[in-house]
């Protein structure tokens, strides 16, 4: 019976990665959530040793990855390969499930077709524009962008396949055309594309349940079924305290090492992925792992569960990581600790203090 944190470390390719590349990373993933652009950034580079923030931004400028809402309605990094199946899966239910928010903001289906074109029509030729640009532009065309209305433009104009974002300038995301950018990624029939999205999620993500696959994809509980099922026979079934998990039939051996710290960014993969995260983190700490204004705090994993948190600040060319332990760490995790703010520090190109 394999060791559920063992494994997912493995197979989130936190240990022993097997990849090369940021769009590996992605595609390997599937998604990778990136509301916090930064922290996204550094969920990939935690999965590619060596690699660099501007390692990250480059695969971006090149378009091997981008970002757009997927899973859940929420921003994700995707690979370029994948945004075209992957929209064409997940969209419709999102749009779906938006329909009273819509009529909430007065976006009826006729504003959303005329801010479609406008946006559409305003990336042509290859451009990139800030956000507030493009909301400029929808204001000179008469479209109010007040309040709630903005963000939910960009996004049904992402859904319907017009528009996908780029990298983040001075903290305001790019926009460009996605039939310009990415004209030749490829469809699947909608079967095939269940089957394709639960393969990648219990290869990277097993041990999971179909409950967690249904949670992180925001697929019905029957097309997560559907897929599962078209896919059951190259994943292996484990019962473990009552629960079905899936996995890949690849298992990892051993334990996880308890000489290595993660820090990672608040809407890591490692925890986001599941319904369930008990595996990873203990109900008594629960509160100190309660969002702040919308955001995760980033979370210090240690053999595969959260021990405490830690949060970055610039200051003077540097970055300074204080961490928040639940409880005390040991002389050598103190050390690993050390050490992976030092990864952390050559993943941003700037020198680390600790306070």
């Amino acid at each position: 019976m394999p060791n559920i944190v063992v494994h997912r470390l493995r197979s989130q390719q936190l240990e022993h990665t097997k990849l090369k590349l940021s769009g590996e990373v992605v595609a390997w993933l599937g998604a990778v959530q990136a509301q916090d652009y930064a922290g996204a950034k550094w969920s990939i580079g935690l999965r590619l040793p060596g690699s660099t923030d501007v390692d990250i931004e480059q695969a971006i400028d090149d378009k091997t990855i981008v970002r757009t809402w997927a899973m859940r309605g929420t921003l994700h990094f995707v690979a370029a390969a994948d945004i075209h199946w992957l929209l064409a899966l997940l969209a419709p239910r999102i749009i779906a499930s938006n329909a009273r928010r819509y009529r909430e903001l007065e976006l009826d289906e006729r504003t959303l077709a005329r801010s479609n074109a406008v946006l559409a029509k305003a990336l042509q030729g290859g451009k990139q524009l800030y956000r507030t640009e493009l909301l400029t532009i929808l204001e000179q065309h008469g479209i109010s962008t007040r309040g709630q209305r903005a963000p939910y433009m960009l996004q049904r104009a992402s859904l319907d396949g017009l528009i996908c974002q780029g990298g983040v300038r001075r903290n305001i995301p790019t926009f460009m055309s996605l039939a310009e950018s990415l004209p030749e990624t490829k469809t699947m029939a909608r079967d095939e594309a269940l089957a394709e999205l639960a393969k990648r999620y219990f290869t990277s993500r097993g041990p999971a349940t179909l409950q967690d696959f249904v949670w992180w994809s925001g697929l019905s509980a029957a097309d997560a079924r559907a897929g599962l099922e078209a896919i059951q026979s190259q994943l292996i079934q484990e019962t473990i305290d009552g629960q079905t998990y899936w996995l890949s039939r690849s298992l990892p051996t051993g334990r996880a090492s308890s000489s290595t710290v993660y820090l990672l960014p608040g809407f890591d993969e490692y925890l986001l992925s599941y319904k369930d995260r008990s595996a990873s983190r203990d109900a008594l700490y629960m509160k100190k792992l309660t969002p702040t204004n919308g955001m995760l705090p980033s979370t210090i994993v240690i053999a595969g569960r959260v021990v405490g948190t830690w949060k970055r600040t610039f200051r003077k060319g540097a970055v300074v990581i204080a961490s928040n332990p639940f409880t005390a760490l040991t002389a050598a995790q103190d050390r690993a600790f050390a050490a992976a703010a030092r990864r952390f520090s050559e993943f941003l190109g700037m020198p680390v203090a600790l306070p």
